[in-house]
C-alpha cells in the first residue's frame, strides 16, 4: 500500500508551520499516506483548543492529511510522557504506520534517541542524580533536565533539553522503545518560529503567537499565517460564536468546582501530590480568576503548565483512577475525519489488526460494545466536548459526539 506517515498533533490552529512540517515529512519519508493522531477539544498544556476538533480535522484534511484519529482526552490533557505514550500506542496499534515525524528544535535524531535511551533504561546512577535534584525542590521537568545533563556530561545537550519540542520528541522515541514498535522516528527542524515564541516574521508563527493574534482580533495578520482552508474554517467558527480562546472562559466553573471539592477529592486529581491539595483549596477560596490562582501557587516546584492541567482536570472530572485506567487498556481508534485515501487506510488497518476497536459512530459503539473500560474512556471524551461547547458565545450545542458526522472531503 506504500509508505504511511504518522503525525501526532494538536493543530491549534493548523498554520503554515504545520503545513511546512507536513510537506517536509512527506518528502523526507517518501510516504504515500498521512495519519494524524490529534488532540480533541482540550490540550496537553492544560488549556482549550481554540476551535473544535471537527473544524481542526477539516483543516488538516484540506491541507494534506488523509486520516485524522482523535487522541482521547485522558491522554491529550496528560503529562508529556502520558501524552506521548497514548499517542504511540494508538499509532502502533494500527499496524500500518511506517514513520513518525515530529517537529523539533533539532533534526539530529541520534541525539534525541540517545537521551530517550537513558530515560527508557533509567541507569541507577541517573536515577540517583534525579533523586538528588528533586530533593532541591525543583519541578520534575527541571530536575530531570539537570540529572540528564549530569549523567550525559556533555554541554551540547543543554540546548536540546531546554527546548519543548525536543523534549516531546524524546518522549515519543522513548515510547516507541517501550512498546517495541517498528515505527521509525524522524525529526523536522522547526522553521523560524519557536514553540512558545510570541513573535512572528513573514508568514510563519508559533501556534501560541497565532492564538494571541486571534484574541486581539488581528485577522489580516492571521490570514497571512494560516493556509487558506484553515483561515476560512477559523473565520466561520468565529462568526458562529464557536471559539474558545483559552481556559479562562471556564474560570468560574473551575473555581466553583475547587471550592466545592473536599481536600481528599482534590488530592485525587492527577498531578496533585506532596500536599499540594491544601494549597489548591486555600487558593481557590481566596481568588476569583485563574490568573490569581496561578500567581498564588506557582513556584519552582509547580510549573504553570502542571497547575493548568490540574485546573483542567477539576473542570473535566478527571481523576488519578482515570489516568491509571488509560494506561492499562488498549485504546480505541476514534475516526474524526478522512478522505478517499483515508478510507483505504482504514480498510488496511482493519485487515492488519482485526481486534482493534475502530469507532466511526459513537452511538453505535456505546450501544453495542461490551468493553466497559473503553466505554468509560469514551464517556470522558463525550463529557469533555459537552463542557467545551458551554464556552461558546452563542449557538451552543450538546452531545456533538453523537450528532456530528465524520468529516469527509
Amino acid at each position: 500500500m506504500g509508505k504511511v506517515l504518522g503525525i501526532i498533533c494538536e493543530y491549534n490552529p493548523f498554520h503554515n508551520g504545520h503545513l511546512y512540517h507536513l510537506e517536509q515529512s512527506k518528502k523526507a519519508t517518501g510516504s504515500n499516506y498521512v495519519v494524524a493522531i490529534m488532540s480533541g477539544n482540550f490540550t496537553q498544556r492544560g488549556s482549550t483548543a481554540i476551535i473544535d476538533k471537527w473544524s481542526r480535522t477539516e483543516a488538516a484534511l484540506r491541507c494534506g492529511v488523509d486520516l485524522v484519529i482523535e487522541l482521547p482526552v485522558l491522554y491529550a490533557t496528560s503529562s508529556a510522557e502520558n501524552f506521548a505514550e497514548g499517542s504511540i500506542r494508538i499509532l502502533d496499534s494500527l499496524k500500518v504506520v511506517d514513520y513518525l515525524s515530529f517537529g523539533s528544535e533539532t533534526s539530529d535524531i541520534d541525539i534525541l534517541d540517545g537521551i530517550a535511551t537513558v530515560l527508557y533504561k533509567e541507569p541507577k546512577s541517573y536515577k540517583n542524580m534525579l533523586a538528588n535534584e528533586l530533593k532541591k525542590g525543583l519541578s520534575f521537568p527541571k530536575a530531570r533536565e539537570n540529572a540528564l545533563l549530569l549523567y550525559l556530561n556533555n554541554k551540547k545537550y543543554a540546548n536540546i533539553l531546554s527546548s519543548p519540542n525536543n523534549i516531546l520528541g524524546i518522549e515519543y522515541i522513548k515510547a516507541l522503545k517501550k512498546y517495541k514498535s517498528n515505527i521509525r522516528p524522524i525529526s523536522i527542524s522547526r522553521f523560524e518560529a519557536g514553540y512558545n515564541d510570541i513573535n512572528y516574521s513573514g508568514n510563519i508563527a508559533s501556534a501560541t503567537a497565532i492564538r494571541n493574534i486571534i484574541k486581539n482580533g488581528s485577522f489580516d495578520i492571521t490570514k497571512r499565517l494560516l493556509p487558506p482552508p484553515s483561515f476560512e474554517i477559523l473565520i466561520d467558527n468565529i462568526k458562529q460564536g464557536h471559539i474558545i480562546p483559552d481556559l479562562s472562559v471556564f474560570e468560574r466553573q473551575i473555581i466553583y468546582n475547587l471550592r466545592k471539592m473536599s481536600i481528599d477529592e482534590i488530592a485525587e486529581l492527577p498531578d496533585v501530590s506532596e500536599g499540594l491539595e491544601f494549597s489548591i483549596k486555600k487558593a481557590a477560596n481566596s481568588c476569583n480568576t485563574i490568573q490569581e490562582f496561578l500567581n498564588i501557587i506557582k513556584s519552582k516546584r509547580y510549573t504553570t503548565t502542571r497547575l493548568q492541567r490540574i485546573l483542567l482536570y477539576s473542570l473535566l472530572g478527571i481523576t488519578k483512577k482515570d489516568i491509571a485506567l488509560s494506561k492499562k487498556v488498549n485504546p480505541y481508534v476514534r475516526v474524526l475525519g478522512l478522505n478517499n485515501r483515508g478510507k483505504f487506510i482504514i480498510s488496511e488497518i482493519a485487515k492488519a489488526n482485526s481486534k482493534l476497536e475502530i469507532i466511526t459512530s459513537v452511538k453505535r459503539f456505546a450501544d453495542k460494545s461490551n468493553n466497559k473500560n473503553l466505554k468509560l474512556m469514551l464517556d470522558k471524551d463525550i463529557f469533555a466536548t459537552n463542557v467545551y461547547t458551554i464556552g461558546y458565545d452563542f449557538n451552543s450545542c450538546n452531545n456533538l459526539d453523537f450528532t456530528k458526522k465524520i468529516v469527509t472531503i
